[in-house]
């Protein structure tokens, strides 16, 4: 019977056994995904901008970009500062810096924030710290709310759980997501019928564009715009490529390389604006001729090219000669003062420094650059963790690496494709008969300069009544020097008041 039994209860547990294996096995239950609550900050504040003592609110917060199923893909972080009591009729004003992979801590901290950090004017390097953050007179708040925006990647701004860096990371999504923000930001403060304007340096000329393709081009939730603030321009991206083959660039940067030499006493001229703008002339005139009829340029025209280039750029003849008459921008920061053991900057060539050696043909780095992030990264960190009152383990990414994936398609071209979104912008005030554009250019700036912002913007499609150029004498961050900071503000309180 024992056995019997045993055997019996086997059957039983076999059978069982091959049911269960017949049985699909429970699916593990899935991660649960952790929301992420934005923070927000406000706090209040007083100062005196423009001639005017203005109360205002200083609020910086994430606001959270979801997929269509909810999922939060991005957490964007935006300081906004808005005169007190509020006025939903007042202008803002949106802003933010290039890169791509910058953070708005440049035009923040440098410029247009109630608070700046104080480097040296006259293009001497930022030292070590601590660095002076002061009261900023300078501040367009007396005219202007001022939103400052940090794309993903930059900034505290950040990706959220898996998010594919493409959905984010190019010329197109990039701009897609700032729109984003910037229609959310109205609907939060009730101010959709506001005068707006948007702006950026650097590449955030270059986002501006995109964005107004976004808020008022693509979409038919349009967000119409008062004016489109160009600091540090680049557009056409063929103007300024150093590729061999390309002769636009040579052109582009020949007023840049003669204000640079007139500043360093390598060239001799009444003023600077007489001087670049004879550059600009023989640039589009005889140089382009001769760039162009290539190795059948005939030696007596050769001769009368070199003689003029050597005039404009401070570089001896036989150095042109070498490099048949084409010099580089990089070639140019070490050559002009190699007689002096010196180089010249690249965002400002007003900056110079000292390269481990005279013999190179390119500087060992930008002295314009490392004379002054230091100081800005301070300045912001502290700013934004203290009085700010935002916390967070994140590094500020003053300048992050997003820009080695960058999508930089546009319009379903392919990555080699020609990039100009200038037309953008033609677009736009073709159908905008209220939009107007605002052009600031340093003379001694080599990243995006004068000369191919002019050329971007004088191209066809584009109508000229409406857009105002205004110089400085300093370079791509001219308000580091502080006669221009004070210019650049003035020059842009005008344009806001004459909406």
């Amino acid at each position: 019977m024992l056995f019997r039994g045993l055997t019996a209860l086997a059957l039983v547990l076999a059978a069982n056994s091959a049911v269960a294996q017949d049985k699909p096995a429970d699916k593990p239950a899935a991660a649960k995904v952790e929301k992420v609550a934005p923070q927000v900050r406000t706090t209040r504040h007083s100062g005196n901008f423009g001639g005017q003592k203005i109360n205002y609110s200083a609020t910086i917060g994430e606001t959270i970009i979801s997929g269509d199923d909810g999922t939060q893909k991005a957490a964007i972080v935006t300081t906004a500062y808005v005169k007190e009591p509020r006025d939903p009729n007042r202008p803002v004003t949106f802003l933010f810096n290039g890169g791509p992979g910058s953070g708005s801590v440049w035009l923040q901290m440098g410029a247009f924030g109630p608070k700046r950090v104080a480097i040296p004017s006259d293009a001497r390097d930022d030292g070590a710290p601590p660095y002076p953050i002061v009261d900023n007179p300078d501040s367009l708040l007396d005219v202007t709310d001022i939103v400052f925006i940090d794309p993903p990647g930059t900034g505290f701004s950040h990706l959220i759980g898996k998010t594919d860096p493409k959905e984010f990371y190019g010329i197109t999504a990039d701009a897609k997501a700032v729109a984003t923000v910037i229609r959310r930001w109205l609907n939060d403060n009730g101010r959709w019928n506001s005068p707006k304007f948007l702006g950026g340096e650097s590449y955030g000329t270059t986002r501006s564009a995109a964005v107004v393709n976004q808020l008022e081009g693509e979409t038919f939730n349009d967000v119409g715009l008062n004016g489109i603030l160009l600091i540090s321009t680049v557009l056409d991206f063929a103007a300024g490529a150093d590729t061999q083959g390309n002769e636009l660039s040579y052109i582009t940067n020949l007023p840049s390389m003669a204000a640079t030499a007139l500043y360093h006493g390598k060239a001799t001229s009444p003023s600077v604006e007489q001087f670049v703008e004879e550059a600009r002339q023989f640039a589009i005139g005889p140089y382009a001729t001769a760039l162009l009829k290539g190795q059948k340029l005939p030696a007596e025209e050769r001769t009368a090219i070199r003689t003029q280039l050597s005039r404009f750029t401070g570089l001896g003849e036989a150095y042109l000669e070498a490099a048949d008459l084409r010099v580089t921008p990089g070639r140019f920061y070490k050559e002009l003062l190699r007689d002096r053991g010196q180089t010249v900057g690249r965002l400002d060539s007003r900056y110079t420094g000292k390269d481990y050696d005279s013999a190179g043909e390119t500087p060992d780095n930008d002295p314009s650059f490392y004379g002054i992030d230091a100081g800005y990264t301070a300045a912001i960190n502290s700013w934004a963790r203290g009085p700010l009152g935002f916390v967070t383990d994140r590094e500020y990414q003053s300048i992050s690496g997003i820009g080695r994936d960058w999508d930089w398609r546009i319009g379903g071209r392919d990555t080699n494709a020609y990039l100009n979104v200038a037309p953008y912008l033609g677009t736009a005030l073709r159908e905008n008969r209220g939009l107007r554009i605002f052009v600031g250019q340093g003379y001694y700036d080599f990243a995006t300069p004068f000369f191919a912002a002019e050329y971007a913007l004088s191209r066809t499609g584009i109508p000229q009544d409406r857009v105002e150029y205004h110089y400085y004498h300093s370079g791509h961050m001219m308000y580091v020097r502080d006669e221009d900071r004070v210019k650049l503000t003035r020059d842009i309180r005008a344009f806001i008041r004459s909406r």
